[in-house]
């Protein structure tokens, strides 16, 4: 990808606190990467610098009162204190660190004592389960039993997720017990991967191996060590190799050739090994991936199909939820290091659609896979390539299989915590826009609070004022990010006009700031469309996908057949209204004319369901009489060339964001040409 950028990146040798000497005796404001690692334009700021606002923060509201904050009790079989990561005899592996993977962040960032009273436990004892040799966690295997994993328990890859965990943990609190038991843990792992490799227990580290790496190269610019980077080689070299796979083979048009979560967490790995190896064959394997995923597998909602392996493009084939929050943790790693906007825009796209989509307005249900184009979640057997009895696409807490029930945590609190960064020229970067305030050291250590007022991604402004103190001033580059769907961008600051920005881009504002500045960015956004399978298309705007509005008829199933497996209850949606409808196709002109988007004066903290839509757009369109219902999915989607497809009379049809609907179609069959 080529991506024009305004800004020089600094050198810079980073040191191991928080404030840190560099070489030249200077105070650097965050930890970033030391030598030999590759300096990276952007650095993670502490967890708790980032504050959600407006509709972010009632989403993570909703994950405290929903189930994200209530897990141990709605999902005690797994989540009590029977879980080997509490010292128990119940489930060892990796459920009990997901959650947390996803609690820990949320708890920090909304300062909520409870929940980080439900945290700590975890976090302790993980801590004091380190042994003489380095080993931590889980060690002992047990007797099966319904419901819970408890084999396996000194898997290489539940670790890695409680390593993320420990390193969250780190940067809300400082507690230096967890550079002694990272530090002691990555000797051993030194010492014993030679004879006992990712794959040793099961494939799925050698698959996520990436994740683990990431957090040696953070131990790494913390303490400097050097085996560290000894052991990022050996575990880049046991990883599946995802640069060679995506530059040299067919494995992303191959249908069933990786799992999607497999996938979804490793495709950083190239990016975070890039750090150490800076040879462009890293990036250049990224940007053949992900272009070769949206070609073979790509879907309107930013996701691909995968359910559970890779399997293709067509708009009634799943995609996982683990799928969606571990492919925003791999493009929100993948921007930090690379600084290039399409991480950026592909990130909101999941976030602004697939992700709101697939759970329940109370946070306590959700779909273990979604469909772009989903007109029944009714419980049965579809052409998925893992069924759990036919419920996958039903809404609760079991649903499908129970990875995503705890996974599905850390979806909006990373993506929080990736609004904003730091920057190696000792500024501040918006790159991700919600409505949130940060606080940041920049230039010489001053502090500055920065306040985002908007109601993006439903609108095209976003408002930033700043906060130093009292008469405090202080110099420093404001990086924002220009998207690459944004013809030109306009700033101005204190009102008055500043620069005309092109999309795809990342600017730079460098001048002298002071309490009270207001910087105003307009993103002005307009109607696109893209092709997709059986050359159907989607139309979208901004950052968000439309889709077919569909009354939704939504029912409470008892479950009385297998409770136990997926849960005593589930919802099953229903249409209310019909679904195939096909567009016509126009020249991008005539698609802002022929498509009107409408702004509906609605002000709600939680857009995402139909009642509380803050836009929709209206178009004509014709049902195409042929294309019914099959196996509670859309029956196979009409060529867009065929003649003759819809001979009926138009039809006003009404268009919502994606990411508002249970039921949809994202991906219209063609119906004509206007």
């Amino acid at each position: 990808m080529k991506i024009k950028l305004t800004f020089i990146f600094l050198q810079l040798i980073l040191a191991p606190s928080i404030f840190a000497q560099s070489k030249t005796g200077g105070e650097n404001l965050y930890v970033a990467n030391r030598a030999p690692l590759r300096t990276n334009p952007y650095i993670e700021l502490p967890l708790g610098a980032i504050k959600p606002e407006g509709w972010l923060k009632e989403m993570l509201i909703r994950q405290k009162n929903g189930a994200t904050g209530n897990l141990d009790t709605l999902y005690s079989a797994v989540m009590n204190n029977r879980n080997g990561w509490l010292g128990g005899d119940g489930d060892q592996w990796e459920r009990g660190p997901y959650w947390i993977d996803g609690l820990l962040p949320l708890a920090y960032i909304l300062n909520d004592k409870a929940l980080i009273a439900k945290v700590k436990p975890w976090v302790e004892w993980s801590i004091k389960s380190q042994t003489a040799d380095g080993y931590f966690g889980p060690s002992k295997d047990y007797p099966n039993e319904a419901g819970v994993q408890r084999d396996n328990s000194r898997d290489w890859w539940p670790k890695m997720v409680m390593l993320k965990v420990l390193k969250q943990y780190y940067s809300a609190t400082g507690d230096k017990r967890v550079i002694k038991l990272m530090t002691n843990y990555f000797k051993y792992q030194l010492k014993e991967l030679p004879s006992k490799p990712l794959d040793h227990w099961t494939f799925w580290a050698k698959y996520r191996g990436g994740d683990n790496l990431m957090v040696v190269y953070w131990l790494y610019n913390i303490t400097g060590d050097k085996f560290l980077l000894d052991l990022g080689d050996l575990l880049y070299k046991q990883t599946f190799d995802y640069t060679d796979a995506f530059l040299y083979t067919d494995l992303l048009s191959t249908v069933g050739s990786i799992h999607c979560v497999n996938l979804a967490q490793g495709i950083k790995t190239p990016a975070i090994y890039y750090q150490r190896h800076a040879e462009k064959k890293y990036l250049n394997s990224l940007d053949k991936g992900y272009d070769d995923l949206r070609k073979y597998d790509g879907m309107a909602h930013g996701l691909f199909g995968g359910d559970e392996a890779l399997h293709g493009n067509n708009p009634t084939q799943g995609s996982e939820l683990c799928s969606a929050v571990e492919m925003m943790f791999s493009l929100e790693n993948t921007l930090e290091i690379t600084g290039e906007v399409p991480y950026a825009d592909r990130l909101e796209k999941i976030a602004f659609n697939a992700l709101p989509a697939q759970t329940s307005d109370d946070y306590l249900n959700h779909q273990y896979f979604q469909q772009a184009n989903q007109v029944m979640a009714t419980r049965q057997l579809r052409n998925f390539d893992q069924n759990h009895g036919g419920t996958d696409v039903t809404y609760g807490l079991l649903t499908g299989y129970p990875c995503c029930t705890s996974n599905m945590h850390q979806g909006w609190p990373k993506f929080t915590q990736n609004l904003w960064y730091a920057t190696a020229d000792r500024g501040i970067a918006a790159l991700v826009y919600s409505p949130s305030r940060v606080r940041a050291k920049v230039a010489n250590g001053t502090e500055v609070n920065i306040n985002e007022e908007t109601n993006y991604p439903f609108s095209e402004t976003i408002k930033f004022s700043m906060e130093m103190g009292k008469g405090k001033s202080a110099q420093f580059p404001f990086h924002l990010r220009i998207p690459g769907w944004c013809k030109k961008a306009t700033i101005k600051i204190n009102g008055l006009d500043f620069r005309e920005v092109d999309g795809n881009q990342i600017t730079k504002i460098e001048r002298v700031w002071k309490s009270g500045d207001v910087v105003e960015l307009a993103l002005p956004m307009h109607i696109f469309k893209n092709t997709w399978y059986e050359n159907t298309m989607s139309i979208e705007r901004g950052p968000i996908t439309y889709a077919l509005k569909i009354k939704e008829d939504t029912q409470k199933v008892k479950n009385t057949l297998d409770p136990k497996h997926y849960g005593g209850y589930y919802y099953e949606v229903k249409p209310g209204s019909p679904w195939n409808y096909g567009l016509f196709d126009m020249s991008e002109k005539k698609l802002n004319e022929d498509f009107k988007v409408e702004k509906l004066g609605k002000v709600s903290n939680f857009p995402w369901n139909l009642a509380n839509a803050p836009l929709q757009i209206t178009t004509k369109a014709k049902r195409i009489p042929t294309w019914q219902l099959y196996n509670g999915m859309t029956g196979p989607v009409p060529f867009s060339n065929i003649n003759d497809i819809a001979p009926g009379e138009e039809e006003e049809v009404t268009l919502v964001p994606y990411g508002t609907t249970k039921l949809r179609i994202s991906e219209f069959p063609v119906v004509g040409r206007k």
